[in-house]
């Protein structure tokens, strides 16, 4: 048996380095963190698995040298054809001739967050360009569509033609006159959050819960229970209310509909959770307190093929949506300095909602 055995079983990544600091053991943890099987990983050098990782190398060194028992640092570690590892790292020097270092390595969850709001944040922008660019496109010709269905429906008696026959192209100009209306508000909605101004006063979060609960309970009487979890110190803050109201409500809408099927049983829930964070980065500025704001349901989840995409403008997981309400709410959580987040799988869905507090 490996004498490193029984390092299997950690959820930590781990690898031990003969002398020459090559792999001689690698849990499995480190094999999904490195993305490589266990006989890739074995006898390769650890400048093989980090590409200019100089200050792990340099606390391999030191540990050869046992100038300490264990080092700790957090580091980025590049590594060739993948994305770069945020890690903290512990280097142990061990008391073997043959297997002298110990190195674990533990994703650092801190940057992976930055990193994946940054990405947010960016995504967020782009959407905004692109939702402008293309409701501007579509909007220029809908007035002449609608006008000239408009135009050939009042031309219609004037033809040679039956009344029967008027009346099923009348038809027609209207199902035109309808869509043409339709797209209309489609595109409104899109520049809404470009062309509204912000109404800014002070906000209890706790009113805008309390607002969408009532909301949500009415179209929804039977079989649903929504729980308050609140943080009753939370202090105002400024802010656009309606906008705020706006967001929640699209998102507890959502939890609801996909909870028709518990409501049937009875098990349906909803949580409005609020907390305070301490020192928390939002796209990149450090704020000392945040609103955390958490709504969750107890549903199926949001499909896997749409998870990562669910921020993006037209995409839904239901039929008949119009895939915009969540675009909208980013884009005006983005106006609050905060950010919005989701993480789901079956029987739990989390959206998480930080916004910079006074």
């Amino acid at each position: 048996m490996n004498q490193f055995s029984g390092l299997d079983l950690l959820a930590s990544s781990v690898i031990v380095l003969d002398r020459d600091g090559r792999v001689v053991y690698a849990n499995p943890a480190a094999e999904n963190l490195l993305e490589r099987p266990s006989k890739l990983l074995l006898n390769a050098s650890l400048r093989d698995l980090f590409l200019n990782s100089e200050e792990l190398f340099d606390g391999f060194m030191q540990a050869i040298g046992h100038q300490f028992a264990e080092k700790r640092q957090d580091l980025i570690l590049e590594r060739s054809g993948r994305d770069a590892l945020h890690v903290h790292s512990i280097v142990t020097s061990l008391d073997l001739v043959d297997t002298p270092v110990l190195i674990e390595l533990r994703e650092n969850v801190q940057q992976l967050k930055l990193d994946r709001e940054e990405r947010m944040q960016d995504q967020n922008k782009e959407n905004k360009e692109l939702i402008r660019n293309l409701a501007h496109e579509i909007k220029n010709p809908l007035g002449g569509i609608r006008g000239a269905a408009q135009l050939l429906e009042l031309e219609l008696p004037e033809q040679d033609i039956s009344e029967r026959r008027a009346k099923e192209l009348r038809e027609y100009t209207q199902v035109i006159i309808k869509e043409a209306d339709r797209l209309q508000v489609l595109v409104d909605r899109l520049l809404a959050p470009n062309r509204l101004p912000q109404v800014i006063a002070d906000v209890n979060i706790h009113e805008v819960c309390e607002r969408v609960r009532s909301l949500i309970v009415a179209e929804f009487p039977k079989g649903l229970n929504i729980k308050r979890d609140y943080d009753l110190s939370i202090p105002e803050f400024r802010g656009d209310q309606q906008q705020l109201i706006q967001v929640v409500l699209n998102i507890a809408h959502n939890a609801a509909q996909a909870l028709v099927m518990r409501m049937a049983e009875g098990d349906a829930e909803i949580i409005f959770k609020t907390r305070v964070v301490r020192q928390v980065t939002l796209a990149k500025v450090r704020y000392r307190l945040a609103l955390d704001l958490h709504i969750i349901d107890n549903g199926p989840g949001i499909p896997a093929e749409i998870r990562d995409r669910i921020f993006y403008p037209l995409v839904s997981g239901r039929d008949g949506g119009s895939g915009l309400g969540l675009t909208l709410a980013q884009a005006f959580i983005t106006q609050h300095a905060g950010v919005i987040d989701c993480e789901s799988r079956p029987g739990c869905t989390d959206f998480r909602i930080l916004i910079p507090l006074p």
